[in-house]
């Protein structure tokens, strides 16, 4: 019968002693744990802040004019950043100066990009020849205006909201200039009922 012993002796190390071979280090303990996970929050906590405060901006809905997914004095993000890497897109939900009064600002959604030839006959919107399928506009809130043929201008976009029938927008106003525009709307974080990605 063999026995093992509690305390065997300590064995040498196979490795020491050749050449390009070296045993393994033992770790190095840096802190406690708490301190580690007390600095890991406050880069977290800064990172946000700074996240938040360059690249996000909360804004407050005013009025019913994108209706259904946005209701009045909802909350949400908009991102500041994305349209300096990114396209502006058909369907994307905007943010942007009014033009005739660069101190308020107008929440829609982009129809039709720079270059496209728009018209709209009785509520129905058509796109370079092309009849529009509007699923986020439901048929309560179509309206019958007409819109004769243009062709959006280089550098601008044409905006409306999916509430036709009340919407002030590019209608009335004309094409938004691309240096009006300053965010997409991103997520919507209060009342929580409405909370979710904007779309």
């Amino acid at each position: 019968m063999q026995t093992v012993p509690e305390n065997p002796p300590s064995m040498p190390n196979p490795l020491s002693g050749q050449p390009g071979l070296s045993p393994t280090p033992p770790p190095v303990y840096t802190g406690s744990t708490i301190g580690l996970w007390l600095r890991d929050l406050l880069v977290s906590a800064v990172a946000s802040v700074l996240i938040i405060t360059f690249l996000y901006q909360p804004v407050r809905v005013e009025g019913t004019s994108m209706l259904p997914r946005l209701e009045d004095r909802d909350r949400l993000f908009i991102n500041k950043f994305v349209y300096h890497i990114s396209a502006i897109e058909r369907g994307d939900v905007v943010v942007f100066h009014y033009p005739r009064d660069p101190e308020k600002s107008y929440i829609k959604r982009v129809i039709a990009l720079p270059g496209d030839r728009l018209r709209i006959e009785h509520g129905v919107v058509w796109l370079n020849s092309r009849r529009q399928l509007e699923n986020y506009v439901p048929e309560e809130y179509r309206d019958t205006r007409s819109v004769a043929e243009i062709v959006v201008p280089e550098g601008s976009y044409y905006m409306m909201g999916d509430h036709r029938s009340i919407s002030s927008d590019s209608r009335e106003f004309g094409p938004v200039e691309r240096s009006l525009i300053y965010g997409k709307a991103v997520f919507i974080y209060w009342p929580a009922r409405d909370a979710g990605v904007v779309r």
